[in-house]
C-alpha cells in the first residue's frame, strides 16, 4: 500500500497537471500523500524556517504586554504553567534565553521569583506596530467590512475573527476600538452555539447596497489589459500565476491552465445564487473558492495565514471544498508550506525573494521583531581576553 502511494507521489511530481484539480487522481490519494507530492519552493521554505519560533515569541510578547503588572512582566512560574499550550518543550526559561534580544530575565527579590520582560528594542518595536495599527484604523474598518462582505450571510462568528486578528492587523482591543465606535456598520447578534457571538453588517449602513468593493485581482487584470501583447480573454477571469522553480509544465498542463483562466465565476463580493451540480457549476464554484481565498490573503497584513485558521471561515464563505486541497490544486497562485508543524499558505504574487513586494508599516514592524528573533544569542556574546572564555553581556534592568 505504501509502495503504491509512493508511485502515485512520483507520478504527480512528474505530471504537475495532476496537482491542479484537473483529474480524479487526487480523490484517490490520501491527504498526507497529496501534501507530500506538492512541488517545493525553496524561497518560501527558507522564509518559513525563519518563522519557525517566531509565533511562540509573539505569543509570549502578547502575554507580557497584556500583563496587569505595572512593569509589564511575567513570572517564569506562570509561563511554565503554559509551556504545553505554548509548545515550550524544555520550559520557559530555556526558550527565553535563546532570544536575549527580545526577552530580559531578572530576579525579583521581593517575590523571590524570576520574571521576564521585553527588552527596550523589542518594546520599541511593539509600540511601533501598535502605532502603525492605530494610524490605519480606517483601513482596519475597511478590511473587516470586506471580510464580512465575502460571507454569504454578511456575518461571521466572532470566534473565527479572533483566530485571525493579528493576520488582519486588528488592534488587540478591536471590539472596543473598531466595532463599538461604528454601530452604524457593525452589530452583534447571539449565535446558536455557546461562547461566541455573531458579528454582522448593519443592513441600513449602505455598505450592502450594490457591489461597492473591487477584488484585489482586478488591479492586476487592469494592468495586464494595458499590455498590448496580452489576450484579454485570458485576463478577464484570470489570476496571476507563478510556479515553483523546477516544476515541469507540460503542453497539456498549460492548455488546462489556460482553459481554467477563461472560466467565468462569481466574484468574492457578489451574490452566489443557487448552487448548480452540473460540471460547469462545480467548476465555477471551485473557481469562486479560489477567488475568495485569494481575496482573503490580500486582506492580511503579511499575505499569509495558517490553513487551520482560514478553514474556520469555509462554510461562512460558502466553500464546500477541502480548503487545503484547494490550495494544493493551484500551485501557481498559492504556496503551501508544512514547516513548523503547521500548514501555512502564502499568496505567491505578493512575494519576491522572501519579502512582500508592497510592504506596509505593520509588516515592517513585524519584520524588525523577526530580525531580533533571528539574531538569537548572536551579538550578545563577547570574548574576554582576561578570562580566556566567552562571557554573556546581560541587559541592565531599568526601573
Amino acid at each position: 500500500m505504501v509502495q503504491f502511494a509512493t508511485r502515485r507521489t512520483k507520478l504527480v511530481l512528474k505530471n504537475p497537471e495532476l496537482l491542479c484539480g484537473y483529474t480524479s487522481l487526487r480523490s484517490k490519494m490520501t491527504s498526507a500523500h497529496y501534501v507530500a507530492s506538492r512541488a517545493r519552493d525553496a524561497t518560501f521554505e527558507k522564509l518559513m524556517d525563519k518563522y519557525k519560533h517566531y509565533s511562540k515569541v509573539v505569543a509570549i510578547q502578547d502575554l507580557i504586554l497584556a500583563s496587569v503588572l505595572r512593569s509589564s512582566s511575567l513570572s517564569l512560574q506562570f509561563l511554565d504553567r503554559l509551556s504545553q499550550r505554548l509548545h515550550l518543550n524544555r520550559g520557559a526559561a530555556s526558550f527565553l534565553r535563546k532570544y536575549p534580544h527580545v526577552f530580559h530575565i531578572f530576579y525579583d527579590p521581593a517575590k523571590c521569583l524570576p520574571f521576564c520582560r521585553l527588552t527596550d528594542a523589542a518594546l520599541a518595536i511593539a509600540r511601533e506596530e501598535s502605532e502603525a495599527i492605530k494610524g490605519s484604523l480606517p483601513d482596519v474598518v475597511d478590511r473587516l467590512v470586506r471580510l464580512l462582505s465575502m460571507s454569504t450571510s454578511k456575518s461571521l462568528p466572532l470566534r473565527a475573527i479572533f483566530k485571525v486578528w493579528r493576520e488582519l492587523g486588528l488592534p488587540d482591543d478591536f471590539e472596543d476600538s473598531v466595532i463599538s465606535p461604528n454601530p452604524h456598520i457593525f452589530q452583534f447578534s447571539d449565535a446558536h452555539e455557546p461562547n461566541t457571538h455573531i458579528l454582522k453588517l448593519v443592513s441600513s449602513s449602505g455598505v450592502l447596497e450594490g457591489n461597492p468593493f473591487v477584488a484585489a485581482v482586478e488591479k492586476w487584470r487592469a494592468g495586464e489589459c494595458c499590455d498590448g501583447d496580452t489576450d484579454r480573454a485570458d485576463i478577464k477571469f484570470g489570476f496571476k500565476h507563478g510556479f515553483p522553480p523546477g516544476m515541469r509544465l507540460s503542453k497539456d498542463f498549460k492548455a488546462k491552465v489556460k482553459k481554467w483562466q477563461r472560466l467565468p465565476y462569481v466574484g468574492p463580493y457578489e451574490e452566489m445564487g443557487e448552487k448548480r451540480m452540473s460540471k460547469a457549476g462545480v467548476a465555477g464554484a471551485e473557481k469562486r473558492a479560489v477567488a475568495v481565498a485569494h481575496e482573503f490573503l490580500n486582506l492580511t497584513i503579511e499575505k499569509m495565514v495558517e490553513v487551520e485558521k482560514i478553514s474556520h471561515f469555509r462554510k461562512w464563505f460558502g466553500i464546500d471544498l477541502n480548503i487545503r486541497d484547494l490550495f494544493l490544486d493551484h500551485p501557481g497562485i498559492f504556496y503551501l508550506s508544512t514547516k513548523g508543524k503547521t500548514h501555512t499558505i502564502f499568496l505567491r504574487e505578493a512575494y519576491e525573494r522572501g519579502c512582500l513586494i508592497e510592504p506596509n508599516l505593520v509588516y515592517l514592524a513585524r519584520r524588525k521583531l523577526l530580525d531580533l528573533v533571528l539574531l538569537g544569542c548572536h551579538a550578545m556574546l563577547s570574548s574576554d581576553p582576561k578570562l580566556g572564555e566567552t562571557t554573556v553581556i546581560e541587559h541592565k534592568d531599568e526601573n
